[in-house]
């Protein structure tokens, strides 16, 4: 069965479910008290089964301490996805693996959507049942969902923008510094506590978890992987049960490297992050966050922030219901200066085009899923780590992206990726249309070229269905994106040399207690200075999303690598 195809008839279903469920289980405001408070856990059917895979949200109360002050009551509890095979085991304890995965930067369990079904679904051909737990972090408690699960695009816009109901309530407004106190204690200690916990509350037995869960995570989770290995839990490092490493039969990293040091994750050890060094001691820079001075949440104006990440959802939305239609959400939307100048950032031509506004992205006629293309599609977006690679443009001429820098420069790999950008040339001229990765280099393919007459893509180069990608925006009842990552956890990485940090070092040789399986994109972060010591599985022609969205059978007819690669390291131990 066609698991990507078979998932679309359960839509109008899901977005009902998810949206009653998620009222009813508090995931949608903002300090709304739980209809279960009585009880310490709840687990909710999320749409129907597809292509034998169950999914389910769940949650469990793991109050913050007291230390970390006044916070919205839905912030005690801990939330993840559950993948399990439809014929397999209810009982978690009872699975042959238990895969728990931590999401990267400015990422929710809902990326993980096509990657765990994938995996669940390759081990249930070898024989094996395995489960697939994407981890959500505690600040998502913030995020309202009420919008986007209505289902309508013009609904969500509405709601986070106009003032109106959806399901009887009204959006309260994105969250402000001063209403997150409580997030500036939330680093990278309190981060492995929460994985920690949560296993002990779902898997009781120590030596099940060492027996069967294997601890991983995508980009930056592979570094809050390395923190879990060399953890200690009871403050007693003579006494290992605890240990981090003890939880884990095994780690896996995608597009990441298990490790403690943001050199790593970029491929430079240890001295060159992508992030900047702060130069600020610990101490200064928590102040700085208990006092507010400093964003309590990374945020910037343009692009990432909770309002443009909501946008994402909402071009899902309108990519689910109606793929091929004439999109009108960039007219829909309000105009405000940060819509507006994302908008200019995201599909701006040249400076000229950026600096005027002119031609803007409503002059364009685009159908759906041709919006969701230019906001997500290595292609178009410039900034590596949102890229995936979903297909190109199609309905119409296509030029050079030349904004923000060049194609072919020499400023592109790292930062931008090393694709050559493309956009629609005629405004309010043909409706450009989105061929999906499957359809590149089929017969009818125009085989766009730059100026320079390099081919934009090929289908070596497409991986992730389209509509994948859309229902994962926008049917998950935990988001895809992240609109409040905790800037503290950031900090703390960044200033891993001091004593505050290195004191959660406590079992350094926890980093290699256990097999490891590292799945690098060929194109993504570490493109080009791939650690061969890691041994790692290189999925060719991938971004660094694309390890998570990837569609289940690729375009040489083989199984998707990253989630087959999964399920048999899963076998193997």
């Amino acid at each position: 069965m066609d698991m990507t195809r078979s998932r679309g008839s359960t839509a109008k279903a899901l977005r009902g479910a998810a949206l009653a469920g998620l009222l009813a289980m508090g995931l949608l405001g903002t300090g709304v008290p739980d209809a279960r408070a009585e009880s310490a856990r709840s687990e909710t059917r999320v749409g129907a089964e597809a292509g034998g895979v169950t999914e389910t949200v769940v949650r469990v109360k793991v109050p913050l301490p007291a230390s970390f002050g006044a916070r919205p009551a839905a912030c005690d509890w801990l939330s993840y996805l559950r993948y399990r095979a439809a014929d397999g085991p209810q009982a978690s304890a009872d699975a042959d693996r238990i895969l728990v995965a931590q999401p990267g930067i400015l990422e929710g369990a809902g990326a993980f959507d096509s990657v765990a079904r994938n995996t669940v679904a390759r081990a249930a051909e070898q024989g094996r049942h395995i489960e697939f737990w994407a981890l959500d972090r505690r600040s998502n408690c913030l995020e309202d969902r009420t919008g986007i699960a209505s289902g309508d695009q013009h609904a969500a816009v509405d709601y986070y923008y106009r003032g109106k109901e959806v399901g009887g309530r009204t959006f309260d407004g994105y969250v402000g510094n001063g209403r997150m106190g409580w997030m500036a204690k939330l680093g990278i200690e309190q981060t492995v506590r929460d994985e920690y916990d949560l296993l002990a509350a779902e898997l009781p037995d120590q030596r099940v978890r060492k027996q069967k869960v294997l601890c991983g995570g995508h980009s930056l989770g592979g570094v809050i992987t390395g923190y879990l290995a060399v953890a200690d839990f009871d403050g007693n490092p003579a006494t290992t049960t605890d240990a981090g490493y003890n939880q884990c039969a095994g780690y896996f990293a995608l597009d990441t490297t298990v490790s403690t040091s943001l050199g790593d994750l970029s491929g430079s050890i240890p001295d060159d992050t992508n992030l900047p060094d702060i130069g600020l001691g610990y101490g200064v820079v928590q102040a700085g966050l208990d006092s507010g001075v400093l964003s309590r949440s990374l945020s910037v104006p343009v692009l990432l922030n909770p309002e443009t990440m909501t946008l994402l959802g909402i071009a899902g939305l309108g990519a689910v219901r109606d793929p091929g239609g004439e999109a009108d959400l960039p007219s829909y939307l309000p105009a405000n200066v940060n819509i507006e100048a994302t908008n200019r950032f995201l599909f701006s031509k040249d400076t000229a085009t950026f600096l005027t506004g002119k031609p803007a992205v409503k002059d364009f006629r685009l159908t759906n899923e041709a919006v969701l293309g230019a906001l997500m599609d290595d292609h178009s977006v410039p900034l590596a780590f949102l890229q995936s690679s979903v297909g190109f443009f199609d309905g119409g001429p296509v030029v050079d992206k030349s904004f923000p820098v060049a194609n072919g420069g020499d400023a592109q790999p790292g930062l931008f990726g090393g694709e050559y950008k493309a956009i629609p040339d005629r405004p309010g001229g043909p409706l450009y249309t989105w061929r999906n990765y499957d359809r590149v280099g089929d017969p009818d393919d125009p085989g766009y070229r730059s100026a320079d007459g390099t081919p934009f893509t090929g289908a070596g180069k497409e991986v992730t269905d389209i509509q994948e990608l859309a229902r994962s925006l926008a049917e998950q009842p935990l988001d895809f994106t992240e609109q409040y990552f905790p800037t503290k956890l950031v900090t703390d990485l960044q200033l891993a040399t001091s004593p505050q940090v290195k004191r959660l070092v406590v079992h350094p040789k926890g980093l290699t207690a256990n097999p490891t399986l590292t799945v690098l994109a060929g194109d993504g972060l570490l493109a080009g200075r791939i650690p061969a010591d890691l041994h790692p599985v290189v999925a060719d022609g991938y971004q660094h999303l694309d390890v998570l969205t990837a569609a289940p059978t690729q375009n040489n007819g083989r199984p998707e690598p990253v989630s087959t690669n999964l399920a048999t390291f899963a076998r193997a131990l």
